[in-house]
């Protein structure tokens, strides 16, 4: 599948340009689910109670300090620190920003004979890893082997759905998140995206519906309140867009969301003067 075809001659300025918000929208989640990286099954993996701990210990310190984290885990694979070793180098290279490294090894873990549940976190983690390094046939293609191994997994469904967003494949977009919310109807994060998704598309009143559904289930979605904001701005609503933007700020004021919020109100004071 081309992932990237398109006649339009402007296709590769708004490509990149989806692609920095697509990234900057992940980061807000990124901050919330990497942290649930150590409880991933690979710890079940670990031989030990030390061992267990030794994961924990690495993968907390890659969301600290990558760089120390990468020469610790390295130390510890070459000590036979096995599949959970492995896995804390590779967070560590998305830690530091080396997404395509990261990627990589991810998938490598992929072919190590483990079980069909840390597959699909593998390949889940592995298409993250690609987008973030803007590599979106790649992500398609792993994250797509990952739903074969489970069709209803939202999950996998959310990820990809972001790979064609960040490709401005915004129908199918919103295909993958119907089929998400349909298996998962209370995700917020998927409301998120699709109403995201809808805004390029220009249907405001659908994505003004799916961000104020996601907010009804979690009143404090940081994403949800930049998200509106905009979808207020577009809708000729500048006061709700600024009141949205500055609750973004107060809930998160150090998130992406919150400097993306920033700059959209000095965008808005600039157009009022």
């Amino acid at each position: 599948m081309n992932m990237l075809s398109d006649k339009n001659p402007t296709a590769l300025h708004r490509r990149r340009k989806a692609a920095r918000l697509i990234r900057r929208a992940k980061l807000v989640l990124m901050m919330l689910t990497l942290l649930a990286w150590p409880l991933w099954p690979v710890a079940a993996a670990a031989q030990s109670v030390a061992q267990s701990r030794e994961y924990d210990q690495c993968i907390e310190l890659a969301m600290r300090e990558p760089e120390a984290a990468f020469e610790r885990a390295i130390a510890w694979r070459d000590l036979g620190g096995g599949v959970a070793a492995r896995h804390c180098v590779a967070v560590a290279l998305y830690g530091l920003g080396q997404f395509r490294e990261s990627a990589l090894r991810l998938e490598r873990l992929v072919q190590d004979k483990v079980n069909t549940g840390l597959q699909i976190s593998l390949l889940s983690q592995a298409g993250n890893a690609w987008l973030m390094a803007e590599e979106y046939e790649r992500a398609h293609a792993v994250l797509s082997a990952g739903l074969e191994l489970a069709p209803d997994h939202p999950d996998l469904l959310i990820d990809r759905s972001l790979v064609y967003a960040a490709a401005e494949n915004y129908w199918e977009t919103v295909d993958d998140l119907n089929r998400a919310l349909d298996i998962d109807p209370d995700n917020g994060d998927a409301l998120v995206f699709r109403a995201s998704a809808y805004r390029y598309l220009d249907s405001l009143d659908l994505a003004a519906d799916d961000v104020n559904r996601a907010l009804s289930f979690k009143p404090a979605h940081v994403a949800a309140y930049l998200e509106r904001g905009i979808i207020r701005r577009l809708s000729n609503n500048p006061n709700g867009a600024r009141e949205d933007w500055l609750h973004t700020i107060k809930l998160a004021p150090d998130s992406p969301a919150a400097e993306a919020a920033r700059r959209n109100l000095e965008m808005l004071d600039i157009k009022a003067q």
